[in-house]
Parts: structure tokens; sequence; C-alpha cells
């Protein structure tokens, strides 16, 4: 009888915490609901470590529509912020650098996050050769001893850029000053 009384008892102890439990899952956060479980989804575990994935993550068949999309969708940035003057510091419309225009045409196009400065945004993504360049592709150069400038590729050797002559501008990477300055390109993943 003893045995029974303390089996009776745990139940009662147990069952409210199992039904509490339970009930706190069904009305927790969507952002908490994954708390203790495992993700199968690399991607999904490994967006917490990088703010961007490469875009080898998708098969090639894929490749032709996703750099259509990015091309698109980064010219209808470009036409929101064509013509507006560089500010070395600016995040507006009244002025923007070109660091800041990259985190306005990532953010508003693709609701991804750029860190602020051209030192932040080279670590991020893969490197890309020149030669292998698509739409999206961040592109650096090297304009003087300290000194980093960036544009984001949109096809057919061009990019995007603010720059401190024009404002917000499209450039020709062949253009003899750009392929003085080149740096490097840095591909993100901006379609998911």
């Amino acid at each position: 009888m003893p045995r029974f009384k303390k089996l009776i008892a745990l139940t009662l102890f147990v069952a409210p915490l199992l039904v509490s439990a339970n009930s706190f899952a069904f009305n927790m956060p969507k952002e908490f609901a994954s708390f203790g479980t495992q993700s199968l989804n690399k991607k999904e575990h490994t967006s917490n470590q990088k703010m961007f994935f490469t875009k080898s993550h998708y098969s090639s068949a894929d490749n032709s529509n996703d750099s259509a999309e990015v091309r698109s969708a980064i010219l209808q940035q470009f036409s929101n912020w064509k013509g507006t003057r560089y500010h070395l510091g600016g995040t507006t419309h009244k002025g923007v650098d070109c660091s800041a225009l990259m985190q306005h045409i990532f953010n508003d196009s693709f609701h991804k996050a750029l860190p602020r400065t051209t030192t932040q945004q080279i670590t991020n993504g893969e490197k890309v050769s020149k030669e292998k360049l698509e739409p999206g592709d961040l592109v650096f150069f090297k304009t003087s001893p300290g000194m980093r400038h960036v544009g984001v590729y949109v096809g057919d050797d061009q990019f995007i850029h603010a720059s401190s002559s024009m404002g917000v501008t499209m450039s020709s990477l062949s253009n003899s000053y750009w392929v003085k300055h080149y740096e490097t390109a840095r591909r993100l993943e901006v379609v998911s």
C-alpha cells in the first residue's frame, strides 16, 4: 500500500508539470520554438554563425533564374537611389557613402543585413574571381592607402556604387580607373 501511495503522489506531482510544459510549447513564440531541437537544415544551423552564405548552395539550373532576380532587385533599388549625392558617412537620400548604399540595397532588396564599413563588408561571403562575377557580388577597390570603395555587380561588366564625384551611379569594371584599383569580389547569398 505505501508503494501505491507513493506512485499516486508522484503521478499527481509529475502530471501537472508535463501538462504545463506541453501547453507552454504550444504557446511559445515562433522565435523560441526550435530551442532544444536539432536542426537538420544546414542553412538554418549556420545562419547564426555567418551573416551571409555563398551561392554555391544552389544547383546550377537555378543560377540563371536567381541571377536575373538578383539583377532585377538591385536595378530596382538603383532607380530609387540614382543621382543621390555622395557624402562620406552619409546613410540617407540626402547623401550616402558606398558602404551605406550597399547596406540599403541588400536590406531593401533581400532583407539581408550588411556591416556598416567596407573593411567589415569585405570579410563576408566567399571570394570570387573577377571572371566569374554574378549579379549581387560585391566588388571592392583599393582607392588609396587605407581607403576602400565598394559596389555591387549587376552583370554586363557594370556595377552600382556611390561615386564621390557623381553620386550613386553605374560604372564599367573596364574603366581604366576601376581596373587599376580593383581589389577583390565577394559572393553573398542573396536569394533564399
